[in-house]
């Protein structure tokens, strides 16, 4: 198991250097599902700060709060990331929502979006005006942009 969230983490971490945050996130969600039921801690601290800012960015999206807290904690007094880490939400995405999110920021359409999910135009709809309620925002331009600062994209 150990060895199988490493290599999550590491591509992770090869993502971030990229500048890939969304390609980022979805490993490292991977590897804290994972690694918590088996309590991994020194896997996550052993990258340093690297991950420290990956950590923050998962935490900001609201991905296993309650564990990445946990992790955060855990490493030592390091200096703050690079930048400035804008608020989490108060009210997490969930994981059908970030879903939507990651293709409005694309040139998609609406009912693109809907084919693409394999849902109606209706629940997307839904989706969206949750997104936009979660994001403080009105529409896709303002969400998108919002979610960047938040590291969700």
């Amino acid at each position: 198991m150990g060895s199988a969230i490493e290599i999550l983490l590491l591509q992770a971490l090869a993502f971030q250097a990229q500048g890939d945050m969304p390609g980022a996130l979805f490993p490292l969600e991977r590897a804290l599902a994972l690694a918590e039921p088996q309590g991994y801690v020194q896997i996550f601290v052993n990258e340093g700060p690297p991950m420290l800012q990956l950590l923050f960015a998962a935490a900001a999206g609201g991905i296993m709060p309650d564990y990445t807290g946990r992790l955060l904690n855990q490493f030592p007094t390091a200096p703050a990331p690079s930048h400035t880490l804008p608020p989490a939400l108060t009210d997490p995405l969930s994981e059908r929502e970030r879903e939507v999110l990651r293709l409005l920021a694309t040139e998609l359409s609406g009912p693109e979006i809907a084919g693409e999910l394999l849902i109606s135009l209706n629940t997307l709809r839904t989706h969206t005006k949750n997104i936009y309620s979660k994001l403080d925002v009105n529409n896709r331009r303002s969400a998108v942009r919002r979610a960047e600062e938040l590291h969700l994209l």
